[in-house]
C-alpha cells in the first residue's frame, strides 16, 4: 500500500483528493489545522488526520517526523487562499501571511521530507500551484508573487533532486467550485473601484475562458500526476488553464499580457 502526506484537506480540493486516493487504495496521511471539527473523512478506511498549520514551522517539522514514521511516497502540498486587491490596500500582516502560507509553507514541508526521500532514493512532491502561478490577472499581485514562487521552487528543486530518484511536479488548476473565494481575503480600496468593476465585468461577461471544474475533476490531475510515472514538471488542470497556458504559449509573453490588459480594461 502507497501512502501520500497531504496538506490543506478540510475541504475542496484537498477533501477531494484525500477521497480519490484512498479510493485507488492509498492510504493517506490528511493534515488540516483543525481535525477535530472534521466528521467526514474520519469515516474512511486508511486515512489519518493530522493536525497542521502551514504557516508554524516547528508543528511541520514534528508532524513531517510522525508522518515519516509511518512510511511516505508522495507528499502533496495543497494547503493555501487567496489574497485580492490593490497593492497598497494590503496591510503588512496581510502580505506577510499569504506569503507564510502558499510559499514558505510549501518550502518548509517540502525541506522536511527532502532528506528521507533521498536516504530511500525515491519520492513524489506535488504541488498544487494555480493557473495564477503561470498567469497574472488584476489585483491578484501577492497571491501571483507566492504562487509563482512556489513554480520556480519547483522547477529549481526538480533539478536537485532528480538526481536522487526524487520527482518533482505542480498541479496548476483553473477556477474550481469550493470555498476557496469564500475564504480568500479582499483589500478594499474605493480609488479601485471603477477599475475592479471592469474585471468582475469581463468574468461576468464570460469575455475570459475561466470555467468552474468540481474539486473532484482536479483531483483526478493531481492523482494521475501521483500515477503516471512521467518526468512532467506542470500539469494545467481545468479547461480554463489549459486553454490560458495553450495561448500564452501561442502569442508570447507580451503579446499575451497586452490581449489580458485590452480584456478587462478596453
Amino acid at each position: 500500500m502507497k501512502t501520500i502526506f497531504m496538506t490543506g484537506t478540510s475541504s475542496g480540493l484537498g477533501k477531494a483528493a484525500v477521497k480519490l486516493f484512498a479510493s485507488h487504495g492509498w492510504r493517506v496521511i490528511a493534515t488540516m489545522r483543525r481535525p477535530e471539527e472534521e466528521t467526514e473523512l474520519t469515516k474512511l478506511a486508511n486515512v489519518v488526520l493530522l493536525p497542521l498549520d502551514v504557516a508554524n514551522a516547528g508543528q511541520i517539522r514534528g508532524v513531517a517526523t510522525q508522518a515519516i514514521g509511518m512510511g511516505v511516497d508522495v507528499v502533496l502540498n495543497n494547503a493555501g487562499y487567496g489574497l485580492g486587491g490593490a497593492l497598497e490596500s494590503y496591510t503588512d500582516e496581510q502580505i506577510m501571511s499569504q506569503i507564510n502560507t502558499n510559499l514558505l509553507g510549501v518550502i518548509r514541508v517540502t525541506q522536511a521530507f527532502v532528506p528521507y526521500f533521498r536516504e530511500k532514493r525515491s519520492g513524489l512532491f506535488l504541488t498544487t500551484t494555480s493557473i495564477g502561478g503561470v498567469i497574472t490577472f488584476p489585483f491578484y499581485s501577492v497571491y501571483s508573487a507566492s504562487k509563482w514562487g512556489v513554480e520556480g521552487f519547483c522547477e529549481s528543486l526538480s533539478f536537485e533532486l532528480n538526481q536522487f530518484g526524487i520527482g518533482v511536479k505542480t498541479i496548476s488548476p483553473g477556477g474550481i467550485r469550493s470555498n476557496f473565494r469564500s475564504n480568500q481575503s479582499f483589500a478594499q480600496n474605493e480609488i479601485y473601484t471603477p477599475l475592479f468593476g471592469k474585471v468582475t465585468q469581463a468574468f461576468m461577461q464570460g469575455r475570459t475562458p475561466t470555467v468552474v471544474s468540481e474539486p473532484e475533476a482536479i483531483a483526478e490531475v493531481i492523482y494521475e500526476a501521483a500515477t503516471d510515472g512521467k518526468d512532467q514538471l506542470r500539469y494545467p488542470a481545468g479547461p480554463d488553464a489549459v486553454s490560458y497556458v495553450a495561448e500564452r504559449k501561442k502569442m508570447g509573453d507580451e503579446t499575451f499580457r497586452r490581449y489580458l490588459n485590452d480584456l478587462f480594461f478596453h
